[in-house]
């Protein structure tokens, strides 16, 4: 009986194998090239039939496609190419588990093909409804009365006009042929939205670039003998001024930390309204007032998955308090006597895998306090709004108008800065970390609490992204600076502007600005000026030398006259932030960076390679111990753009100059050390 079995499952194994090899399976990237080609020549064979070059089989799929799509039928060859050039993207393959490989997820899924067949529907319905493109239908189907949906929108637009009448049926088929791309495509309102704001900008820039050319062949064309003196722009006018042509007599000389300068003095000074200009208060308004909350998870749960990782290396701890910020929630801990706080840091793998989250950031300790704090990411973030800085008692009580917004810290605690204080600020990360909008942020707290006539603006830009969309405000004081040429010019004007300073303040024998100017009528005082540099990087390569010294030079010098420093890099390696310029500019925030080496050179100790990006930051001063994890102030480009805009209507036109960017007030010269 046994002898019989196993001869049947032979035999049944044996009839298996010759029908393999008989009618051999197809793999599944065989079968997505099949489909490629069919979807292609379905494709390319429905334009050839519209195009009538199709012979007489061609007409006739082409009257078909008509007859059921009516005028949508244009669109079916182009959705054949589309499906055809979806199914040519990459998909990965997963493992089963006999050990075989199969093809990943297809190109689209059944959602979005519904969401398609929806739209289809419903606009082929709209088309029948409003008779638009009856003579692209064949006489039979205008004859049977189709109008340009065919009989798929006949099918779609009577049953709904039966019921609802036409106004209400092509409402309903509107909506429906939105719902329809949503499926099909995979969007939003806020993608759409995003998507109009980028093609507008993009849009917006084009036309500024065919002004620019536009203005720079008229000047060409009919400057003879150019000479400057100062140019009113309009609001929105954010057109390059044209170079001055002026060549200064050398007066006095400088020195500077490894060189010297020869200071070319000119007789330019930070131009004032002919009028005194009224401060324009800007409302609150024009900032988001959207407020997240974060979410952490249950907390209590990892508790105790700290509490028992750190029992199982034999570390006896006492969990203290949660803190939940924007970013990461901090689980502080009290070790027990006789442990070393070496052995808990060296844990952040292992409490790492233990709470499945990634990076874990350990605080030990806590300054001001005998704990260990344990910086949990959180499973959503929530976003600092810079109007909720705005809206805060400390800032509110601020002492100084030169007050910035930072952001949160991990207690949910909000951090300000005073620029007066700081005196300079260097800030780093990588690509897409946040550093941008840190600036942005820095821009709009100081413009914020400062007129024209109270604080001037230089920012640089050599990346041509973030600051243009400034030009046209008041405070600046030369439109923003993009060529790295007129960069080094506009440094060296810093440092002659510095230098004039220090001859006021010691002819009235005050020590700094803020006492000169409370010496001072309105009309005769000084406005801060705050320098704020996108870029370093762009400029290290190009001058290294000159920048380098220029802003070595300010750091060291320029806060008693109220000129201050604010550098962003996204490349943070020794040739860039190079020595020199960290021991002169103690004020920094570190974003997120590759490796623990660029955090060493941002901020001389390991930390920012485990931030999480997005605003996450560390943020040191000389008042600070150690360096304090906050989540940055956020603005977004859109409220920028308000407020730019107020600022443009409110003051009319504005008055710049190219000398400081133009006119080469400083020469720099090696003296070989």
């Amino acid at each position: 009986m046994r002898r019989a079995r196993r001869r049947q499952r032979s035999a049944e194994r044996r009839r298996e194998r010759q029908h393999e090899e008989l009618v051999p399976e197809i793999s599944p990237e065989t079968r997505r090239a099949i489909a490629i080609v069919l979807l292609f020549a379905l494709g390319v064979i429905g334009v050839l039939a519209f195009l009538g070059i199709a012979g007489n089989a061609g007409t006739a799929i082409a009257n078909a496609l008509r007859a059921l799509f009516g005028l949508a039928a244009f669109l079916v060859p182009v959705v054949l190419l589309v499906l055809a050039l979806l199914f040519t993207r990459p998909v990965g393959e997963q493992k089963q588990p006999d050990g075989t490989t199969r093809m990943g997820r297809p190109p689209f899924s059944v959602l979005q093909l519904l969401g398609l067949l929806l739209l289809a529907l419903s606009l082929t319905g709209l088309l029948h409804l409003s008779g638009a493109g009856a003579d692209a239908v064949p006489r039979f189907a205008r004859d049977a009365g189709f109008a340009g949906g065919g009989y798929l929108g006949l099918a779609a637009a009577t049953p709904l006009a039966r019921l609802f009448g036409t106004l209400a049926s092509g409402v309903i088929l509107t909506c429906l042929s939105i719902i329809g791309i949503f499926l099909g495509f995979h969007l939003s309102f806020r993608q759409i939205a995003a998507a109009w704001r980028t093609l507008t900008g993009a849009v917006a820039s084009a036309q500024l670039a065919v002004r620019t050319a536009r203005y720079h062949r008229q000047q060409e064309a009919t400057a003879e003998e150019p000479t400057f003196s100062t140019r009113t722009l309009t609001p929105g006018d954010q057109q390059p001024l044209p170079p001055p042509v002026s060549e200064p007599e050398v007066e006095t000389s400088a020195a500077a930390p490894g060189g010297s300068f020869d200071i070319r003095h000119s007789s330019f000074v930070i131009p004032r309204a002919r009028r005194k200009r009224a401060r324009v208060d800007l409302p609150l308004d024009l900032l988001s007032d959207e407020v997240g909350k974060p979410t952490s998870g249950d907390v209590r749960a990892q508790q105790e998955i700290i509490r028992k990782t750190l029992e199982h290396f034999k570390i006896a701890v006492e969990m203290g308090e949660v803190r939940v910020g924007p970013t990461v929630t901090q689980f502080t801990l009290r070790p027990a006597e006789g442990v070393k706080l070496s052995r808990i840091t060296g844990l952040s793998s292992d409490l790492a895998l233990a709470l499945a989250a990634h990076p874990i950031r350990i605080e030990a300790p806590i300054p001001g306090r005998a704990l260990v704090g344990i910086e949990v990411p959180n499973q959503k973030v929530a976003i600092v709004r810079l109007r909720e800085v705005f809206e805060s008692d400390g800032f509110k009580k601020r002492s100084s108008n030169l007050m910035i917004a930072l952001g949160k810290d991990v207690a949910g605690a909000v951090w300000t800065a005073d620029v007066d204080r700081m005196p300079h600020l260097l800030v780093a990360g990588a690509t897409g970390s946040g550093k941008s909008v840190l600036l942005n942020a820095i821009i709009v707290s100081l413009l914020y609490q400062n007129g024209p006539d109270d604080l001037r603006l230089l920012l640089v830009d050599p990346k041509r992204v973030e600051f243009p969309i400034y030009n046209g405000i008041p405070h600046l004081l030369t439109p923003v600076v993009t060529d790295v040429k007129k960069t080094v010019h506009a440094l060296k004007w810093a440092l002659h502007e510095m230098d004039r300073r220090f001859e006021l303040l010691a002819s009235a024998q005050k020590r700094d600005l803020t006492t000169y100017n409370a010496a001072r009528r309105p009309d005769d005082r000084l406005p801060y000026l705050v320098i704020i540099i996108d870029e370093l990087a762009d400029l290290m390569v190009v001058a290294a030398a000159e920048v380098e010294a220029a802003i070595i030079r300010l750091a060291q010098m320029a806060r008693a006259v109220g000129i201050h420093l604010i550098v962003a890099t996204q490349r943070p390696s020794v040739d860039v932030i190079t020595g020199l310029i960290k021991a002169n500019i103690t004020s920094r925030a570190a974003f997120s960076v590759a490796s623990s080496i660029d955090s060493r050179t941002i901020l001389d100790q390991m930390g920012a390679e485990k931030l999480l990006g997005r605003g996450d930051m560390l943020y040191t001063s000389a008042e600070l111990s150690k360096p304090k994890r906050l989540q940055g102030a956020y603005v977004s480009e859109s409220e920028v753009q308000r407020i730019v805009e107020h600022l443009r209507e409110a003051n009319g036109t504005v008055e710049y100059s190219d000398e400081v960017t133009e006119q080469p007030i400083v020469a720099w010269k090696d003296d070989g050390g």
